[in-house]
């Protein structure tokens, strides 16, 4: 696997997505155009950006702002995600683990945002 989807953060962002969307299948009809969609984009945006910053990487001010956008996303992704715990929508133990999953990838585009230079193209 090569390019952005070899990317761990993406994996795993992509991976979260996935959960979400499964999860937010369960949600009852009159979020559908409120909790359900703003969940869903958000959780997706992670990876799109991501997959953005990753392209962009021969510029490291800008892998370091679309990997800030996509911290940003997650940490929105996170909000919703309390918010279908306290609406009695997802369970604690699974809001736990996603919530997990999210601070992981905080973590690691932290990372990369403090050290966006390590995303250089190999010169060949």
């Amino acid at each position: 696997m090569e390019g952005f989807r070899g990317l761990v953060v993406f994996q795993l962002a992509y991976k979260l997505a996935m959960e979400v969307f499964e999860e937010s299948k369960s949600f009852p009809k009159e979020e559908r155009y409120s909790l359900t969609d703003q969940i869903r984009r958000s959780s997706r945006s992670v990876v799109a950006n991501i997959a953005e910053g990753y392209r962009k990487r021969q510029y490291p001010n800008m892998l370091a702002n679309k990997f800030s956008d996509a911290d940003a996303e997650a940490t929105e992704t996170q909000v919703w995600l309390d918010f279908a715990r306290d609406c009695g929508y997802l369970k604690p133990e699974r809001h736990h683990q996603l919530i997990e999953g999210y601070e992981q990838v905080g973590r690691m585009l932290g990372a990369a945002i403090a050290n966006p230079k390590n995303f250089l193209p190999r010169r060949e």
